[in-house]
C-alpha cells in the first residue's frame, strides 16, 4: 500500500471515529487527544522534533526524549477506558519526567529547575500508582 493511500485511509478512518465520538458526546476528548496516531508520524510531521545537527546539547535531549515519548505512546487501545487511560498515561508521564531531567541538567532559572522537580516527583508517583493498578487488574 502507498504513502498516499495509507494516509488517506487513516484520513478516512478519523473523520468515521471522529463523527462516532460526536454522536456520543465524546468529542472534547478526542479533541483534547488530538487524533493523532503518534507513533506513526513521518518524519516531516514529526517537524522540530527532528534533529539538526546545529541543535545544542539540551535541544537534542529534548528532540530525543520527545521522539522516544511519542513512539511509545502508540500503544493499542483495548476498549476498556481504565487500562486505556493508563496504558497511554504512563508513557506520556515519563516522557515528562525525561524532559523534567533535561531540564533539571541544563536549565539555569530556580523557577523552571523547580518546576522539574516537582514533575518529576509528581509523575514518578503517578506512574507507579498507573502501573500498580494495571498489576491488580490483571493488565
Amino acid at each position: 500500500m502507498t504513502h498516499l493511500r495509507r494516509t488517506r485511509l487513516r484520513t478516512t478512518h478519523l473523520r468515521i471515529l471522529a463523527a462516532a465520538l460526536l454522536s456520543t458526546g465524546l468529542a472534547g476528548a478526542a479533541r483534547a487527544q488530538g487524533l493523532h496516531d503518534h507513533g506513526s508520524m513521518s518524519a516531516k510531521e514529526r517537524g522540530s522534533m527532528k534533529p539538526n545537527l546545529k541543535d545544542d546539547v539540551s535541544s537534542r535531549a529534548f528532540k530525543a526524549a520527545d521522539t522516544a515519548m511519542m513512539k511509545d505512546m502508540d500503544v493499542p487501545y483495548t476498549g476498556d477506558p481504565d487500562v486505556d487511560f493508563r496504558t497511554h498515561m504512563i508513557p506520556h508521564h515519563k516522557g515528562a519526567v525525561a524532559m523534567a531531567e533535561i531540564a533539571l541538567k541544563h536549565a539555569k532559572d530556580p523557577a523552571t529547575t523547580a518546576m522539574a522537580r516537582k514533575i518529576i516527583d509528581d509523575q514518578t508517583a503517578e506512574i507507579s500508582a498507573m502501573e500498580a493498578w494495571l498489576k491488580r487488574h490483571g493488565k
